[in-house]
């Protein structure tokens, strides 16, 4: 299956498994999983890779569901050749940093981030869909990220061009993040580490961070405005409203809303990508029926269902 393919100074397996690199521990295979060895064979694969293969750039799966068929074309992973971390009046990070990493080596250099500590996942993906918590998103910091364009080329693209909104961003098809700079407020080492503590007692008390999930299954319905940020006044919880609809704790399969937090969505084990997408579906269906309001999913959903 590779012979078609450009060669490569990284890692290229054909028909790879998916399941082990979703937090959820589902899906099917990848017609091709590429490692690139650093940014200068990511650039030569893209440039040589036949423009008629898809290409999906894939973090470390923290917020996705890969379906049971699996994915065609190319899933592309970055590695240690694109987690480097540097702090000097800005953070630059690269797209395979994990969110809290980032978070921490910004701190211990007196730069504040602390709102990344408890986002699950990697700096691309947490550009990707404009992450954000306790009030602070990355549409508020990102001064711009450095991307690999399916042609092949570095492009520096500035934040305004990515139009980061709720939960969203528009980034060019088949564009690969290397890498993204944020500006950050000074801020005493200790207290930014003191304030993270206790981010995350706050988190494990209030969330199943024990289980396999991918975070917050659905977005909140309203409350938001264009640039990402949240309206708290006006918010509303998608958590209140799968309460409201009976669907705490409610299962399919291997599959169930989380007693403890009723937006995330948990594999209890066995679980197939099938069950944990149906079991959100019919959650969609009953909150709409009890309110009439139409929850969107913020876990995205790739690839091809089993026949």
């Amino acid at each position: 299956m590779t012979q078609n393919l450009p060669a490569v100074r990284g890692t290229l397996t054909a028909h790879r498994p998916l399941a082990d690199l979703t937090w959820l521990r589902v899906g099917g295979p990848a017609d091709w999983l590429f490692q690139p060895a650093d940014e200068a064979d990511l650039c030569d694969f893209l440039a040589a890779l036949d423009p008629a293969i898809p290409v999906f750039p894939m973090g470390v799966g923290s917020n996705l569901i890969v379906r049971d068929g699996g994915l065609r074309g190319v899933v592309i992973r970055l590695g240690r050749g694109f987690n480097t971390i540097t702090c000097d009046g800005t953070v630059t990070a690269g797209a395979a940093s994990l969110d809290a990493h980032v978070a921490r080596k910004a701190a211990e250099a007196g730069l504040d981030l602390t709102f990344l500590r408890t986002i699950p996942g990697s700096i691309g993906g947490a550009v990707r869909m404009n992450a954000g918590c306790y009030g602070s998103y990355v549409a508020d910091h990102l001064i711009s990220a450095r991307c690999v364009a399916r042609s092949g080329e570095i492009v520096e693209l500035p934040a305004a061009d990515l139009h980061l909104a709720y939960r969203q961003s528009q980034l060019p098809e088949g564009c690969v993040i290397v890498s993204a700079t944020f500006r950050a407020d000074p801020g005493d080492p200790a207290t930014l580490e003191a304030r993270m503590t206790d981010q995350i007692a706050k988190r494990d008390a209030s969330q199943p961070t024990k289980d396999r999930s991918a975070g917050s299954t659905f977005r909140n319905p309203i409350g938001h405005s264009s640039t990402g940020r949240a309206d708290d006044s006006q918010e509303l919880k998608a958590w209140k409203v799968i309460d409201d609809a009976g669907m705490r704790g409610f299962t399919l399969g291997g599959a169930q809303m989380s007693p403890m937090h009723s937006n995330f969505l948990i594999n209890t084990g066995g679980a197939s990508a099938a069950d944990l997408e149906d079991l959100g579906e019919e959650v969609r269906k009953r909150v709409f029926q009890q309110s009439g309001i139409t929850l969107e999913w913020e876990i995205m959903r790739v690839g091809q269902r089993n026949a």
